[in-house]
């Protein structure tokens, strides 16, 4: 049975929510949705569920000790930042705030999914492609729109950039690069 939170957890969910993604310094941990809860255990005491954007993501560790530390700072005397694993984090978790923060920091927003684009991100294994191209069976994908200009015209450069989460993409409107955040 899910009970709904106390005050208190909601106030301590909101604060491990505050603290910003060490890799994208723009949007917090509640703006990307990777914290998912917040559980108090005894007056001072609480339990964190933190969801990796990937299993092997780097900034796990980067993100649990500052959620530790604004906790600690909030009178909290234990504090214990649990991995969760399921479900699984998506792109779909990314707050429409932290989608613009995202465009204004240059960085090209996931795709939204439809309805007709629900569940598994179908993966065709092929050449390298810098324009997208639809899985088998599915609509023609959205373009990546430049967060620069806007233009739709864009084509992808490299599939990992700064990080893993992200692509390498081309406006060829502007003619400027930019990361796009990759769609789980």
């Amino acid at each position: 049975m899910v009970t709904a939170p106390t005050p208190l957890e909601a106030d301590l969910l909101r604060w491990a929510g505050s603290v910003p993604d060490p890799e994208l310094p723009v949007l917090t941990l509640a703006e990307l949705g990777v914290v998912r809860a917040a559980h108090l255990r005894g007056r001072d005491a609480v339990e964190v569920d933190l969801t990796p954007t990937y299993t092997g993501c780097p900034a796990i560790e980067a993100m649990s000790l500052d959620i530790e530390r604004v906790l600690r700072e909030h009178g909290m005397r234990e504090v214990t930042v649990r991995t969760v694993l399921s479900p699984a984090w998506s792109t779909d978790d990314i707050t429409p705030e932290g989608r613009r923060k995202l465009r204004e920091f240059g960085i090209a927003p996931p795709r939204v999914r439809t309805a007709a684009v629900s569940g598994p991100i179908p993966l065709a294994l092929s050449p390298m492609r810098t324009h997208p191209v639809p899985a088998p069976g599915n609509a023609p994908a959205e373009p990546v729109a430049c967060p620069h200009c806007g233009s739709p015209d864009t084509e992808l450069l490299s599939r990992f950039s700064s990080t893993a989460c992200k692509a390498l993409r081309r406006c060829l409107a502007c003619r400027e690069p930019f990361d796009h955040f990759k769609e789980v």
